[in-house]
């Protein structure tokens, strides 16, 4: 169940940095286990996180890559909550493809995921990408069509025997 933002929140959406390593990987985890839709079975979703990968693991991973992370404050206690992360790949090959966007289950469908893309996205355009990519799942597909992507095929990624399904989508910037 979502909880809905109050005004006693302020959200920021600010560039990864090693500290979150630990939160960017239990939230992934989290999340993945989270999914109810008729489309992933507990065997998929074991085999799309097993369990929390290491904080080396996701700082290296993010490090690669321009990532931001998140964040959700309370005014009155200022704890500051990792709700969520989005990063694009920078390498040659795969400049501009979305490898990741996952919100906290807590805070899906508030606007965080779209707040995020637009970082990522007025960063893209500063760096002169010409187009954008990703492989969004049956949940993301949504947002990513909100966002004007346009899907391009099906797309299936394998991970330990098991098959998930997504969708290969893009946008021209």
């Amino acid at each position: 169940m979502s909880v809905p933002l109050q005004a006693n929140k302020q959200i920021e959406v600010v560039p990864y940095r090693r500290r979150y390593a630990r939160a960017v990987s239990e939230l992934f985890h989290h999340s993945v286990h989270q999914i109810q839709h008729e489309r992933y079975n507990a065997a998929q979703l074991n085999a799309w996180s097993q369990a929390p990968r290491s904080s080396q693991h996701w700082d290296l991973r993010l490090s690669r890559s321009q990532a931001w992370i998140i964040l959700v404050t309370d005014a009155a206690s200022l704890s500051k909550i990792c709700a969520g992360f989005i990063n694009v790949e920078t390498d040659f090959h795969h400049q501009g493809y979305i490898d990741s966007l996952y919100i906290h289950p807590d805070w899906q469908r508030q606007g965080l995921g779209e707040r995020a893309y637009r970082q990522l996205e007025q960063w893209a355009k500063e760096q002169g990408y010409c187009q954008l990519s990703a492989d969004a799942s049956y949940l993301s597909r949504g947002l990513f069509i909100k966002l004007g992507f346009v899907q391009q095929q099906r797309s299936y990624q394998q991970k330990l025997g098991q098959v998930l399904p997504s969708f290969y989508m893009t946008k021209k910037l």
